[in-house]
């Protein structure tokens, strides 16, 4: 009977997942939106519990460094937190009061070679006109119809000028909810890093009470996970840290400018995995080419030595070996984490599928003993 009544049972649960699944799929587009509104509601959670993430890895460092009396048990958290806090806000103003000055020098001295720019066009026209003497004529002899230029013209403006409230107006709105929910998820965060160990026993509890049987391998997935992305954070900003040492030591050494400006923007743009300091080499050709184009080549020469270095040695070593993740399929996870939810992506797919890589080894490892 209670082999008849389970049978029962599993029946009733395929039939149930079966509807499920058919209605996902012809109303796939409902769902869909469902699940963006959904997503739109707890984004500011979702943005806190990374803050919360990010935030935990130095918090951890200064309280290892507070003493284990008790007199300092209850001032110990929030003294690490600020202590974390007052790291990363002088980090990034550190990084803000070398940048800007060298970004406004840089704008400044690029418009100084606008008018010399504008010469060299004329100067190009000229002799264009030098050797064409009939284009001149040619080209007044064109006929345009003045009246409908103009009422185009008119036409354009007016519906730019409507465009550019709308533009203005949803440009406010997104910058207001934008800072709405970075103070949402910003105190979220806090509460998360003050009761962390509150909020794990109770984590505990529900997955004791509903999921007993699996509650081992569910906490052993958890630590391994946390662990993994906190070792590849510390090496994500390690790696871009040296790197963009790299690139000021070696530019300052060839005299080339805007060292600092550069090393800083590619030490930034290379916390975006193996792809993320080709933008900043980008940024530095264009900003060489307005000073003097041979600059510009030797910088791309240093680049592609300093890539080639960075991504043979310094990366798999750095950042591979603290995630305990082969070069081939670090290389495999951002393309596929850019391709399907952009940066986001690339950060979180490499530690993503460390966890995955040793879960499956792992498993393959038992199934290879279990056959012998």
């Amino acid at each position: 009977m209670n082999q008849n009544q389970q049978n029962g049972r599993k029946s009733k649960e395929l039939i149930v997942f079966t509807v499920l699944l058919l209605a996902a799929v012809f109303h796939y587009q409902v769902i869909l939106g469902w699940l963006k509104s959904l997503l739109g509601m707890i984004s500011p959670f979702l943005i806190g519990a990374g803050i919360a993430f990010i935030l935990n890895v130095p918090m951890r460092f200064f309280e290892s460094l507070l003493p284990n009396k008790e007199k300092f048990q209850k001032g110990k958290r929030p003294l690490s937190l600020c202590a974390a806090m007052c790291f990363v806000a002088a980090i990034l103003t550190r990084v803000i009061f070398v940048v800007v000055p060298e970004v406004v020098s840089t704008f400044s001295a690029i418009s100084m070679r606008i008018p010399a720019f504008f010469a060299q066009i004329q100067a190009w026209a000229e002799e264009i006109f030098a050797v064409y003497p009939n284009l001149s004529e040619e080209i007044a002899a064109l006929e345009f119809d003045w009246n409908k230029i103009f009422d185009s013209a008119f036409s354009f403006l007016k519906l730019g000028a409507g465009t550019m409230l709308n533009s203005t107006v949803t440009a406010a709105r997104s910058i207001i909810s934008a800072f709405t929910t970075f103070g949402i998820a910003f105190i979220f965060a806090i509460y998360i890093l003050i009761q962390k160990e509150t909020l794990g026993r109770q984590l505990k509890k529900l997955i004791q009470a509903y999921l007993p049987k699996k509650k081992d391998r569910i906490l052993q997935i958890a630590a391994l996970t946390e662990e993994t992305f906190s070792h590849f954070l510390t090496g994500q900003c390690v790696e871009a840290v040296i790197l963009g040492t790299m690139f000021f030591v070696v530019l300052s050494l060839f005299r080339l400018p805007y060292a600092l400006l550069i090393g800083v923007l590619i030490a930034f743009t290379a916390l975006i995995p193996v792809f993320g300091a080709f933008l900043g080499c980008a940024v530095g050709i264009f900003l060489m080419l307005m000073v003097n184009p041979m600059d510009a080549l030797w910088f791309t020469i240093i680049f592609l030595v300093l890539q080639q270095l960075e991504g043979n040695l310094i990366y798999p070593h750095v950042v591979g070996g603290s995630v305990n993740l082969p070069s081939i399929w670090v290389l495999v996870a951002v393309t596929l984490g850019g391709s399907l939810l952009g940066v986001l992506g690339m950060l979180v797919f490499i530690p993503l599928c460390s966890v995955c890589y040793a879960l499956l080894k792992e498993h393959v490892n038992l199934r290879i003993q279990k056959q012998k």
